[in-house]
């Protein structure tokens, strides 16, 4: 019988041949191009750069890149007229939770560009935060086309810790998708957890649209 190392040997073989294979068939396939067909290749390349440069600085102009605090409901209604994806955080300064979320809001808002990170003081907000039904402190809305398509309330589906991670909360948005998210959305990033630490699974196709409960218990301070 074939010992173990024998058996992933052979297994690392295959999979270096299946590689090469899919390598020649590339190099194959770009020697059969001709100097028109290279140039095309080039210009294509060259115009999705240039679509993708020109999308950047519309997002850059539009504020998204950084997270800001705007200070009015009528604030509210432009920025999310002006922008595909938006999360807002309906926030209080006595709730000291609020600022742990700024901190990882502000790291996301650098590094997706596709989504606007805004923050609104809900004293300065009563009939957002009566139409939206926010209560609970903090709360990030999440919209879509200037839709309010599902919400995180408190630390719940980040693992009802304040320790979360930049990342925890990167995927549970991405559930929502209000940004790119690129890992697995059908289980939250590996994390160590503390002895009695418990993560929500969200479903991706079970969120979207979720409405707020109002039953909820009143701010978290």
């Amino acid at each position: 019988m074939a010992s173990q190392m024998d058996i992933l040997a052979r297994v690392l073989e295959q999979s270096a041949l299946l590689v090469e294979e899919k390598v020649d068939a590339q190099l194959s396939k770009l020697n059969e191009m001709d100097d028109d067909d290279l140039e095309r290749l080039k210009e294509r390349r060259l115009e999705a750069l240039k679509k993708a440069q020109k999308q950047k600085q519309e997002w850059l102009s539009q504020g998204h890149g950084e997270f800001r605090e705007i200070s009015s409901e009528k604030d509210f209604f432009g920025e999310v007229k002006d922008s595909k994806k938006v999360v807002c955080h309906f926030y209080r300064n006595s709730t000291f939770r609020c600022k742990i979320l700024d901190k990882h809001l502000a790291i996301l808002a650098k590094k997706h560009l596709e989504t606007k990170f805004i923050k609104l003081n809900v004293d300065k907000a009563p009939f957002l935060t009566e139409k939206l039904r926010i209560k609970i402190m903090p709360t990030l809305a999440l919209l879509i086309d200037g839709i309010t398509k599902d919400y995180v309330v408190g630390f719940a589906d980040l693992g009802n810790t304040d320790e979360f991670t930049t990342e925890m909360l990167e995927w549970r948005l991405g559930c929502a998708d209000v940004l790119n998210y690129s890992g697995n959305l059908m289980e939250p990033p590996t994390t160590t957890q503390r002895p009695g630490t418990k993560f929500t699974k969200v479903e991706k196709k079970t969120i979207r649209g979720r409405g707020y409960d109002s039953d909820s218990d009143s701010e978290d301070d």
